[in-house]
């Protein structure tokens, strides 16, 4: 079973590395990627975890685009996390993700709703390179009691066209995919069916990308043919995951809970081993 698709404490899941591991063992997983947003600073703990359970690690990572004012979230893998680029890449973007919750908390103390913006963003001064986003936020409101559950948060407040919602500012898909090649790895659209702007895949081809998620919690089986079918004609590679969380506001009950078939994790890896050599940097895994 692989799943190229979860997130830890080092960003917006709810799991440390070693409980992700963990579990994933336990559902049966063989093969595992730990994609965090804009970070791979649970990358040596999931990876020493996986070690000790016997299960594949694949560095990975899910970093934040903009385009046309819309989130595009490109998910890279095989990369090496040490890559220097790559790091300080991923600083500026953690960096415009603090500066953005402040905005927000901010608006939300405009609406009434106060929250301590210390306490909320203390996690990543503490630990530089975790990070933070609207989860967070959403987090705290359930807590001050302005909403009973983060996807109310999200419904009523947070999500674009809310009235605390701030727009990301953030790097292009096409300099991500540049970043992504850069460290050594392959980059592959993350759950396109919730993007919804098929309109743009083939943009982002010509930008150098390498796969499509086919396989996603969010997608059903329709939506997965039609992006496996998408990527054959465009010559991508198939990527997929269950996007594990551990939160109510996704739906993944387990790693696992969706995988990616082992012939296509093949073509994949196949393609991160020439990005690679290109790159002059040596595969991960």
């Amino acid at each position: 079973m692989i799943d190229l698709h979860t997130h830890t404490t080092a960003s917006d899941g709810r799991c440390s590395p070693s409980e992700l591991v963990a579990r994933a063992a336990a559902a049966g997983v063989t093969v595992l990627s730990v994609t965090d947003h804009d970070t791979v600073e649970a990358a040596g703990a999931a990876a020493a975890a996986c070690t000790a359970a016997g299960i594949t690690f694949v560095p990975g990572i899910e970093i934040t685009a903009v385009h046309d004012e819309s989130d595009v979230h490109v998910l890279g893998y095989f990369l090496d996390p040490a890559a220097p680029g790559l790091r300080q890449f991923l600083a500026e973007q953690r960096q415009q993700r603090i500066d953005r919750v402040g905005r927000m908390v901010a608006r939300l103390q405009a609406l009434g709703m106060p929250l301590d913006a210390g306490a909320i963003l203390q996690p990543v001064i503490d630990q530089p390179g975790k990070s933070i986003g609207r989860p967070a936020i959403a987090r705290a409101l359930v807590a001050a009691g302005y909403v009973a559950t983060t996807g109310d948060a999200f419904d009523t407040l947070l999500a674009r066209g809310r009235p605390a919602f701030v727009a990301r500012e953030g790097a292009s898909p096409e300099t991500v995919i540049e970043q992504i090649h850069a460290a050594g790895g392959v980059a592959s659209l993350a759950h396109p069916g919730l993007l919804k702007h098929d309109d743009w895949i083939s943009g982002f081809v010509s930008a150098g990308l390498d796969a499509l998620e086919a396989y996603h919690t969010s997608h059903d089986e329709a939506q997965i043919g039609s992006y496996r079918a998408l990527a054959s004609r465009l010559a991508l590679c198939v990527s997929g995951g269950s996007d594990f969380h551990a939160d109510e506001s996704h739906g993944a009950a387990h790693p696992g809970s969706v995988a990616l078939p082992r012939d296509e994790f093949n073509q994949l890896r196949d393609r991160a081993t020439i990005r690679a050599m290109a790159s002059g940097a040596h595969i991960s895994s």
